[in-house]
């Protein structure tokens, strides 16, 4: 079993930058999962933002947040980052990190562990 602790969600102005984490805990952690980072409205879709390979460390970002956000992972201390910068209104939203890919892209919500999600408002 593994369990994902998200951290880092606050309120900013528009153009701030915040930096999400996604620590995991469990007896398992595997160098070769994708964890992602997705983002929900109330009353819309969860859509994924970011994803990496903890392996290769390879990134694949929405078009909406390529150029502003950026993942990374540390897997000693099996934690996975979101900097996020130049950030907007739009972006206010509930922040979950998501490990284990079961099938299909990277950005879709079909992983087999969730964390309970950060809090990311954005001010004008």
């Amino acid at each position: 079993q593994v369990q994902l602790v998200e951290s880092g969600g606050g309120s900013v102005q528009a153009g701030g930058s915040l930096r999400l984490s996604c620590s995991a805990s469990g007896h398992t952690y595997v160098r070769n999962w994708v964890v992602a980072w997705f983002r929900q409205d109330p009353g819309k879709q969860r859509e994924g933002v970011a994803s990496i390979n903890t392996s290769n460390g390879n990134p694949f970002y929405d078009v909406s947040v390529e150029g502003r956000f950026t993942i990374s992972r540390d897997n000693a201390k099996r934690t996975v980052y979101l900097q996020m910068d130049s950030l907007k209104p739009e972006d206010t939203a509930m922040y979950y990190c998501a490990a284990e890919l079961q099938r299909g892209s990277s950005l879709s919500p079909n992983y087999n562990y969730w964390g309970q999600g950060t809090q990311v408002t954005v001010s004008s």
